[in-house]
């Protein structure tokens, strides 16, 4: 139990002193600490001290008076006790107005009450409140301690933890992902992930309590919620943080006042608890995450020898391979550039893209779960790789519903990453789960060529491309190609009049010049022009159909498969 400014004043020996201010507040003020004090304060009481003072600086100077006990208000202190009878006879009213105005307690001492009693009753009390302490947070350490050798989850260590310290806990790895969520509702989560992907949590600038108690400067604070959020670390051996316990504290509770000596140690003892738990845990799923990433690789890739290989892994990893899979494939746009942004707020761009990763990882987790769908996925060479489970007799609805719910949860959370998708067909068998992931992988490829960054693209969308990919793989074909259009390309380069985008949207619109004029938002005439240009450069008329269909297959091509070699 703390002691508070009213079991002080209730000592024998001050029978005679009298509360001249804030009357209201003696039970609710803690006193850690005890001095003596006169002009000038400085930064020489910490909060919640006790403050015995002659005030012999101030004599009958009002205003010097009234910046001494303004000093000591603002140093939060517990209260001030002004020995009267020798430098100062009476209290003056301004100085009892400004400290009645900001709730703060003066006392008065008759002058024949010795400072020494008063520093010898209030030091055993404190003494005998820490005794008690340090005995409750040792009881507490080997509560904690038989926790972790019993093997328990982190869950009811967090609850434990909670109980002693009544408060709620966040427990987070080193990048601020929620190790335990009881007791937090869904939209504190959701503003907690927004929190950290904006890079305000963990926090990570010196600690800013405005204390001078070296026991409190470990802490580091911030809001959330209009709630005040303290951090601090759960370090490894080599003093990198692994993880964070955040201590959310109710609005109206100050942070001082709740950092007692017995809360401090408790936040210690559990530090290094978690410490513990979350080495072993971390090592356990390390491994787990690995051996699941490589199996899924491995599956799409062809590696294993038989199907009975691959079902005997699965099984123990806790994959179903009996069910029917469709493989997709992401690719994160714009991760360099994003991260540039904000590295200011991580220590390199591989621990940025773990965190991005991370969450990612998370909404697609969450979006198959929400549709009861199985999912297999692992990161690798910068590319999403997912396996998801394909109901029966359906066609691509379901992929479709997965990555909407995913991009609509992403979009609140992660607003400016983008991710092309390449989605593959289903083909039956186990040897159908590689077949599916190459046609994912070239589904991508085709669709950020020809879509753009972000789109989607389905396998079974892209015959004409292959055809097209095809034709752009063969040598001679590729010479008819760089023969037919390069001469338009390097036009572009040159005068950046865009005759490659007027030959397409003039075959778009099947040779009608007034809707393709309309739809590059040019004049009649000065399409005309680039039409001509566009024929003098290669040699071939738009009105024949065998030069148009060579200048329309030429193009395509070019885009689909030669465009890098040319622009190169």
């Amino acid at each position: 139990m703390q002691l508070t400014v009213e079991s002080v004043v209730n000592y024998k020996i001050l029978e005679n002193s009298r509360i001249l201010t804030a009357k209201d507040s003696v039970a609710d003020r803690t006193v850690q600490w005890i001095s003596v004090m006169e002009m000038p304060v400085e930064n020489f009481v910490r909060q919640n001290e006790l403050v015995l003072t002659t005030a012999i600086g101030c004599h009958s100077d009002v205003e010097n008076f009234k910046s001494f006990v303004q000093d000591i208000i603002d140093s939060n202190a517990s209260a001030l006790m002004i020995a009267i009878g020798r430098h100062v006879f009476d209290i003056p009213a301004e100085v009892i107005e400004l400290a009645e105005q900001q709730n703060f307690i003066i006392i008065e001492l008759p002058w024949e009450v010795r400072f020494s009693n008063i520093i010898e009753e209030v030091m055993r009390n404190i003494n005998d409140t820490q005794y008690k302490d340090r005995e409750r947070s040792e009881k507490v350490q080997q509560e904690l301690l038989k926790l972790i050798l019993g093997d328990t989850d982190l869950e009811h260590i967090s609850k434990y933890i909670q109980r002693q310290l009544d408060c709620q806990l966040l427990i987070t790895d080193r990048h601020g992902f929620i190790q335990t969520k009881s007791g937090y509702t869904q939209k504190f989560i959701e503003k907690w992930k927004n929190a950290v992907i904006q890079g305000d949590f963990p926090i990570r600038r010196e600690a800013d309590l405005v204390n001078n108690d070296p026991m409190l400067r470990k802490f580091r604070t911030a809001f959330l919620d209009g709630r005040m959020i303290l951090q601090i670390p759960v370090l490894q051996i080599s003093e990198d943080p692994q993880g964070y316990i955040f201590v959310v504290l109710s609005k109206e509770m100050p942070v001082v006042s709740y950092l007692t000596h017995y809360r401090v140690a408790v936040l210690e003892h559990a530090a290094t608890t978690i410490s513990l738990w979350l080495s072993r845990e971390n090592a356990i799923e390390e491994t787990k995450i690995n051996l699941r990433s490589d199996f899924v690789q491995e599956v799409a890739t062809g590696g294993f020898v038989s199907a009975d290989q691959a079902f005997s892994r699965a099984k123990l990893l806790g994959y179903n391979l009996e069910l029917p899979y469709v493989c997709l494939v992401g690719f994160p746009e714009k991760f360099k550039e994003l991260f540039e942004k904000h590295k200011k707020d991580y220590n390199s761009y591989v621990q940025w893209t773990e965190s991005m990763i991370r969450y990612i990882e998370e909404e697609l987790y969450f979006a198959a779960q929400s549709l009861n769908r199985e999912i297999m996925m692992t990161y690798q060479g910068q590319h999403l790789l997912i396996y998801l489970e394909k109901p029966a007799e359906t066609n691509y609805d379901h992929i479709i519903n997965f990555l909407d719910l995913a991009d609509r949860r992403l979009r609140n959370l992660l607003p400016e990453v983008s991710i092309s998708w390449g989605i593959g067909d289903y083909s039956e068998g186990f040897q159908g789960l590689s077949e599916s992931y190459s046609h994912a992988t070239m589904a991508l490829d085709i669709g950020r060529r020809k879509k753009g960054k972000g789109q989607r693209m389905l396998y079974s969308d892209t015959r004409i491309d292959r055809v097209l990919l095809t034709l752009a793989q063969n040598e001679e074909m590729k010479e008819v190609i760089m023969a037919t259009i390069q001469t338009l390309v390097e036009y572009d380069k040159q005068r950046n009049m865009d005759l490659i985008g007027t030959l397409k949207s003039y075959n778009q619109n099947h040779g009608n010049v007034s809707q393709a004029a309309r739809a590059l938002s040019l004049h009649r005439q000065s399409l005309l022009y680039r039409l001509r240009k566009i024929e003098s450069l290669t040699g071939l008329s738009l009105i024949d159909s065998d030069d148009l269909f060579l200048l329309d297959l030429s193009l395509k091509t070019w885009e689909i498969g030669v465009a890098e070699n040319i622009n190169g």
